[in-house]
């Protein structure tokens, strides 16, 4: 069945899925499309995606594409950079054999990607998987050995107003099932009360749950203008070639911010200032921890973070996968037994109670006296 919808277009994915409404059709151009992206795009019920580039180069297993599949939502694959040239916010549609139409016009043509599809080039993915981990680690072990100062003290770390000591800190980063994983560590939140660091998008998910970050960490590429306003301090991040990407955003909206200049990812100067400043546990969620996770954000390798985690590790406690561990359903015979169980010692007690016993015996007079 055709699909007819309104456009919205952007290179950058997490810039678009702000302006994506229920029922757009998201224009992306986004090799490898990551499971981040795609989460965000289906939590935005877009009716469809249209991708110029491949969602699946076959470099590594993406879970993208799979993740829109699962959904329901309709993926043209590799249409073209010049699709990009369409106007946002125009009406087109696209045809089930990938032919996308504005004003009855053709203007491009793509592969609509079917499970099978999916299926097959993931495979030939896996198959390719050992290429591209004898690769990223020798990128994690090279830049290893430049940046191994990065754990050896000879970073300057900014005084905040958060006052870390002997206190439980959660890291809340924009990764894989985010979302799914602070749910299921909730009442681990709402008990202990650990102080909020939201790294860059990860802290909109925290206002999202109704909490106000203690603190925001990063270049503020993907957190909203809402969740700076409310938060109690920000920190940007400054790389040491002397580029602080997100202080210009800040410094627009008025607010005041403390400078990291530091090597390495938002997530890992997070950890790395929970740590030095004397934090007591250090809880993540949606961090990046494996090859996966950064051939998605585009990284080559992971040398920073593999360092600032031979730091932290006695006291990080990593949350990943933890709405998986209970997503268990209750089996109904389990139900069942013990409402069995409840109800025999009830009927017990009921029957051998002697006011019991004398209404029925009433009740069965007044059966003899009814029936003869």
């Amino acid at each position: 069945m055709a699909i007819t919808g309104t456009t919205k277009i952007d290179r950058r994915t997490k810039n678009l899925v702000k302006r994506l409404q229920p029922g757009d059709i998201a224009i992306i151009c986004h090799e490898d499309l990551d499971q981040v992206a795609a989460a965000d795009l289906v939590a935005k019920k877009v009716a469809a995606v249209i991708n110029a580039r491949p969602s699946i180069t076959g470099r590594y297993p993406n879970l993208g594409p799979q993740t829109l599949l699962s959904a329901g939502i309709t993926l043209v694959d590799d249409v073209g950079e010049d699709i990009m040239n369409l106007p946002e916010n125009c009406t087109i549609t696209i045809d089930t054999d990938g032919c996308i139409y504005r004003d009855h016009i053709l203007i491009a043509k793509g592969t609509i990607m079917s499970r099978e599809d999916m299926e097959q080039k993931m495979q030939a993915a896996r198959e390719n998987i050992g290429q591209a981990l004898d690769e990223f680690i020798d990128n994690t072990l090279n830049y290893a050995k430049r940046e191994k100062y990065f754990i050896t003290g000879q970073i300057d770390i900014p005084e905040t107003d958060t006052d870390f000591k002997d206190k439980p800190v959660l890291v809340v980063a924009r990764g894989n099932n985010f979302r799914e994983d602070l749910a299921a560590i909730r009442a681990y939140v709402d008990d202990v009360k650990p102080l909020l660091v939201g790294v860059d998008g990860g802290a909109d998910l925290l206002v999202e749950f109704g909490y106000r970050p203690d603190m925001v960490i990063g270049d503020m590429d993907s957190v909203s203008d809402k969740t700076l306003q409310c938060c109690r301090e920000i920190v940007v991040h400054a790389y040491p070639d002397g580029r602080v990407p997100g202080l210009q955003r800040v410094q627009q909206l008025g607010l005041p911010a403390k400078i990291f200049t530091c090597p390495g990812t938002s997530e890992d100067i997070a950890l790395l200032m929970a740590y030095e400043k004397g934090a007591d546990l250090i809880v993540t969620v949606g961090s990046h921890s494996n090859m996966i996770d950064f051939l998605e954000k585009g990284r080559k390798g992971m040398a920073s973070t593999f360092l600032v985690r031979l730091k932290v590790g006695s006291i990080l406690v990593d949350a990943k996968g933890a709405s998986k561990l209970y997503n268990h359903k209750i089996n109904p015979n389990y139900i069942l037994g013990l409402f069995i169980a409840a109800l025999i010692p009830m009927i017990a007690v009921v029957i051998t109670s002697p006011p019991v016993q004398y209404i029925l015996k009433l009740f069965e007079l007044k059966l003899k006296i009814l029936f003869g």
